[in-house]
């Protein structure tokens, strides 16, 4: 499932905001004792194809570990807070509408994924700090490929510098950092060249002290190819999504299920995190094609078929206690097209809140459930 980060930069405003850009020392906000790195010039560094061609040695993990207050909380969800008439690099989410947001989703979760390190991410990070929110972060740096849109570097190298800058600052709240979002996967519309990945992956883990990953489809890790990437992170991200993958809902949980096993074993000596599943409430069935929703999905898309597969998801995640963000948290009337398209496109439709954060049917009937037990 990816992003449509928008592809519109204003290159003579980012020049200039590159230019001022340096390594933050940690702020009064940093409430840890954990020293950070020495002040660098990153955006030298940056620009600096040649440089960390070598992995570091030895390479000691940094173990992940979802736990707030000694309690597991790898029941997790991402996080996208752009509502109507708002889009990344176009307007974003107030503080005031974050704060509804996550006093929304902390009765639930404790721990989200976010997938930029931009104002909107810096944002919730200080919306969570401020009032002292239960909720853990998993950061995201979006990556594009710069080596056939040269033009995108720079946004590249912002995000890897704030991404650095908010992890250092917030170090109570950001868990782990992802490099990268569905840049290796053959069908991802942002592939990014393994070199400049691991370059940035390991800038990143030398200005920082938590886990550092990368989040990718299954159809990636499942490759031999991953083994490079693997060997750079500290733990693996996999996406597995059965409706898009052709699967009816009665075998949709055990089809997960066989993907990440298949992962671990290729994979056994890295923790493997489920960074996204899901299933949408609506979709357009007209969308055909390769690569389209009419011709990939085969499974019921409804609302009560959301129901069961989260209930199957839930019990799965708590069962084996395998970290899992579920996809996603609210829907997106920015996906898919935007206001271009309708509001059936599978890419607005994917969470268990509406777009007005009203609680879906299906979300509402699970939860209930629970609470029954």
């Amino acid at each position: 499932m990816s992003i449509r980060r928008s592809q519109m930069i204003v290159l003579g405003l980012l020049s200039l905001l590159l230019l001022s850009c340096r390594t933050f020392l940690p702020s009064s906000e940093v409430t840890t004792a954990e020293k950070t790195p020495e002040p660098v010039d990153l955006v030298t560094l940056l620009n600096q194809d040649s440089v960390y061609t070598e992995r570091e040695e030895p390479f000691t993990i940094r173990p992940f570990e979802p736990y707030l207050d000694s309690v597991w909380i790898g029941n997790a969800v991402s996080y996208g807070p752009f509502r109507e008439g708002q889009a990344p690099d176009v307007v974003g989410p107030s503080e005031a509408e974050i704060l509804e947001d996550l006093t929304i989703m902390k009765e639930h979760w404790n721990l989200i994924r976010v997938y930029g390190s931009d104002d909107d991410s810096e944002r919730i990070l200080k919306v969570i700090h401020e009032n002292q929110l239960p909720i853990r972060v998993m950061l995201g740096i979006w990556l594009e490929n710069e080596i056939i849109h040269p033009e995108l570097k720079a946004k590249n190298i912002n995000q890897v510098i704030q991404g650095i800058d908010l992890a250092n600052r917030y170090q109570n709240e950001v868990i782990a950092i992802n490099v990268g979002n569905e840049t290796q996967v053959w069908w991802s519309g942002h592939r990014t060249y393994p070199f400049n990945l691991k370059k940035y992956i390991r800038i990143v883990r030398e200005h920082t002290h938590v886990p550092i990953t990368t989040a990718d489809d299954y159809n990636f890790w499942n490759k031999p190819e991953s083994k490079e990437i693997a060997a750079e992170i500290d733990f693996i991200v996999l996406h597995a999504y059965a409706l898009w993958n052709g699967q009816l809902l009665a075998h949709a949980i055990t089809w997960v299920d066989s993907v990440y096993q298949d992962a671990i074993s290729r994979h056994p000596d890295k923790t493997m995190v489920l960074g996204e599943t899901g299933w949408a409430t609506v979709y357009n069935p007209e969308r055909d094609g390769p690569g389209e929703q009419g011709s990939l999905m085969k499974g019921e898309v409804s609302v009560s078929a959301q129901e069961k597969f989260f209930r199957d998801q839930f019990i799965w995640t708590e069962e084996q206690r395998i970290t899992t963000f579920w996809f996603e948290a609210f829907d997106e009337p920015w996906k898919g097209g935007g206001t271009d398209t309708g509001p059936i496109e599978v890419e607005k439709n994917w969470g268990v809140f509406n777009k007005d954060r009203s609680p879906k049917e299906s979300f509402q009937n699970v939860i209930q459930a629970r609470v029954s037990e």
